[in-house]
């Protein structure tokens, strides 16, 4: 789904989910309602009344207040705020009634939950669908007395904190839910809310938290058997077989070391007695014990198995021994050597002879065939499991693509020779060579009764690697490709590092231009499937040429971004930028000079080139002085673009959203938003084809700028921060060559610039300061420590 100026025009009275109620204001229940409030629903928070307060709705009005403070960030813009209504559930149950969604995220507790639903069935309207965010306790337990018309649009829907930013959501309906509202609510969650909703049967812990919390206690087991640190588990068990980094202790510290004891209580309530979870069970009890009566209770806390301590006025990050429960400084070389295998294969890390890999041997073995385990009890769809684990805990592949990659014979063999029990889904896996096959481009899946199914997804989405999968690109070299992504679309993806910029992308942005415009194609995309669109210049390269004072060469390097730039923008087809994650600097230009943006929700945009010592000189400072004053976001008379503009790029402002980078210029208020990231190209791809209808190029901008007095004006500003000590010597280089370029230089505000007159200013700009010293200390500490230098 696509948003543009009002995320509210997406309702349809009929089908649509538009006005939400969220019971329970706490971090959770507080970042959902702040996320439906981001999809552009109108959301009631409720709560319980406050003891002795006037304010009977306080406790919800404050977990309002806080949203816009909150890091990471619940709101993509602080004015979604306004779409959110206190209420308490003393005075505000009757307004359910009028609602399309209640939602409660109170405590986990079953008592608790059939109270609320007791009082507040008799409120809600006949389409209201209900729901608890439950992460453990079984529907059928919760639906237990309740009455059918309401059980039947009751459904688990299980968000992951935080709940903007995690995408996977789990929903578990039963029989007795019509299929009508299951697709209603799923429809909402797949576009509004930008999930990845995977249908879950009615089992403990659902997919999700069953194998994730499996796997942690799993590797908790190993880490005491084998003797080991934490900073040696997490060194194994994380980025070595694709995990994220945290791993194991490191995670635990992140959700909350005192959640453990809860989470494990209601799994092994849950559980049959022969499930292999009650196995590894209570592994680290005592440990976890102490360290939550300690007040170790994780990053929320005083730390946990991880702490910051201050030494000799340092921070030092220190590690908790599981033998002792002292610290000492972290060992950030735990690593076993067979921790570089990881990147050869998991094959090759298993078979490596050390201690390192007899560890995670033993951790991957039990929770991969655990996964196999649970096949079809929690889901009979492994692409939905692996997808859980992908989008819910971060790894890299989830358990049967990482079983497939060993090989599901060898997984048996390993099994076997260990004395393990294999599963039999697993000995089905590998009769049948695998769990997963292509076949005519498309993905299958083995399902329990041993046949390979089509995975099917949704026609409205597309990625990179469907491409890839259907074909080859039409033309590519070492930094990007070209694409036929379908309906006369010509799709140019980047695959450089962080997909920065190059004299090769760029290269084959123009062929892409040329062929579209020669060849008969509609327009082109510019996205990707990776995690970032663009950070940028290939700061690497440009340092290298400047430190061989190969002078032309970056030169050379700045007019052929300037000109392909200007190609795109004056194409004579739509070029359309599919951005995701971060689009900085160079990334930011390419989406401005764009006939149109479509932009997942998280795109992340912002001119940084002043934290490496340099200015926008990609057309950046042109289109922004443009923007601002023909989208009317500064204040009239020829200063009110410039100043905001050096305010913008001098303090290298990065918007955190989507929404927030159209507040500040840098996307246009036509451009559009997507929320689900698997829809992202095939949004672009329908808007490239909407405005192919009759396009013409945009007509360029015109300047009146006020010239010297403008930029002393600004100089002054930059000069008092110097003085005060917020600008370092070398912010006061960089901000001064900025005011030349975004004042005009020595025009005069009744003279009329044109593109290519900034155009020039920038280029001039960035010359000089590519060859002061001080712009090279600061690329250099940011290539090696990314993060930017103040000198």
């Amino acid at each position: 789904m696509s948003i543009e100026v009002d995320a509210e025009s997406a309702a349809s009275p009929q089908t649509s989910i538009q006005k939400v109620a969220v019971i329970g204001s706490g971090v959770m229940g507080a970042g959902i309602a702040a996320h439906c409030a981001n999809a552009g629903c109108e959301v009631l928070l409720l709560d319980v009344l406050p003891k002795d307060a006037d304010d009977r709705s306080a406790i919800a009005r404050g977990a309002i207040g806080r949203m816009p403070k909150s890091n990471p960030e619940m709101l993509m813009h602080k004015s979604n705020a306004g779409r959110i209504t206190p209420g308490n559930i003393e005075d505000d149950l009757p307004k359910l009634k009028e609602l399309d969604w209640v939602i409660e995220v109170v405590i986990e507790n079953l008592d608790i939950k059939r109270n609320l639903y007791d009082s507040l069935v008799e409120h809600l309207g006949h389409r209201t669908i209900l729901s608890s965010n439950t992460s453990t306790l079984p529907r059928s337990e919760l639906t237990h007395g309740m009455p059918h018309d309401v059980a039947s649009r009751f459904l688990i829907t299980h968000f992951f904190n935080p709940p903007r930013y995690m995408p996977l959501l789990e929903v578990v309906a039963g029989g007795e839910v019509d299929e009508s509202v299951i697709e209603r609510f799923c429809d909402f969650a797949d576009e509004r809310l930008g999930k990845r909703v995977t249908m879950c049967n009615d089992t403990p812990g659902f997919i999700g938290n069953r194998l994730g919390v499996f796997f942690g206690q799993r590797a908790f087991k190993a880490t005491l058997d084998h003797g080991f640190t934490v900073e040696q588990a997490d060194a194994m068990a994380g980025r070595p077989i694709g995990m994220p980094k945290t791993a194991v202790f490191g995670l635990m510290d992140l959700v909350g070391v005192d959640l453990v004891p809860h989470v494990m209580e209601s799994m092994l309530a849950h559980l049959p007695p022969d499930d292999p979870f009650h196995e590894i069970a209570g592994t680290g009890t005592e440990i976890v014990s102490s360290m939550i009566e300690e007040g170790y209770t994780g990053r929320k806390g005083k730390g946990g198995f991880y702490r910051l301590n201050k030494v000799d006025g340092k921070r030092v990050k220190e590690a908790r021994s599981l033998s002792t429960g002292e610290y000492a400084p972290a060992n950030r070389r735990a690593a076993f050597p067979s921790a570089k295998m990881g990147k050869q294969g998991l094959e090759a890390l298993l078979d490596y002879p050390d201690e390192g890999a007899a560890f995670i041997s033993d951790v991957l073995l039990d929770t991969l065939s655990y996964a196999a385990y649970m096949v079809p009890e929690a889901s009979d769809d492994i692409y939905a499991i692996d997808g859980a684990m992908r989008v819910g805990y971060n790894w890299k592949r989830g358990p049967f693509e990482m079983m497939d990659e060993i090989g599901a014979s060898s997984m048996v063999e390993r099994l076997v020779s260990s004395g393990r029990v294999v599963p039999q889904f697993l000995n089905l896996a590998a009769d049948k060579g695998g769990f997963y096959a292509v076949k005519d481009g498309e993905i299958q899946r083995l399902s329990p009764n041993g046949k390979m199914l089509k995975v099917e997804r949704p026609d409205s989405t597309l990625s990179v690697a469907d491409l890839k999968r259907r074909g080859k690109p039409l033309t590519r070299n070492g930094s990007a490709s070209v694409w036929d992504m379908g309906d006369e679309v010509l799709l140019v993806e980047y695959h450089t590092k962080m997909n920065a910029m190059d004299p090769m992308n760029m290269e084959m942005l123009l062929n892409a231009i040329d062929m579209a415009e020669s060849d008969g194609w509609k327009g082109v995309v510019i996205g990707n499937d990776a995690s970032n669109f663009c950070a940028g210049a290939n700061l690497g390269l440009a340092l290298f040429a400047a430190n061989l004072a190969a002078w032309k060469e970056l030169e050379d390097f700045i007019s052929l971004g300037q000109d392909t730039y200007q190609a795109v923008k004056y194409s004579e087809v739509p070029v359309v930028a599919a951005s995701a994650g971060m689009c900085l600097g160079g990334g930011t230009e390419i989406l401005m000079h764009c006939d149109a943006v479509q932009a997942h929700a998280e795109s992340y945009v912002g001119l940084v080139e002043v934290g490496v010592g340099i200015v926008p000189a990609w057309g950046g400072c042109k289109e922004l002085l443009g923007r601002l004053r023909d989208f009317e976001i500064s204040s009239g008379g020829p200063m009110g673009p410039v100043m905001q503009a050096f305010e913008t790029i001098g303090t290298a402002q990065v918007a955190k959203s989507a929404e927030q980078a159209r507040s500040r210029g840098f996307l246009g208020p036509k451009d559009r938003i997507t929320m689900n990231r698997d829809r992202l190209l095939s949004d672009a791809k329908a808007r490239v084809l909407e405005i192919s209808q009759d396009y013409t190029p945009p007509e360029p901008h015109s300047y009146h700028l006020p010239g010297p007095s403008g930029r002393a004006a600004l100089q002054l500003a930059v000069n008092d921060l110097a003085l005060s000590g917020r600008a370092t010597p070398h912010d006061v280089v960089v901000a001064s060559e900025l005011a030349i370029i975004l004042s005009g230089g020595d025009t005069d505000v009744t003279e009329t610039l044109g593109e290519d007159e900034i155009l020039a200013l920038e280029r001039e700009a960035i010359g000089r300061l590519g060859r002061d010293t001080a712009t090279l200390d600061r690329m250099q500490h940011m290539l090696e420590t990314g993060k930017p230098l103040r000198n």
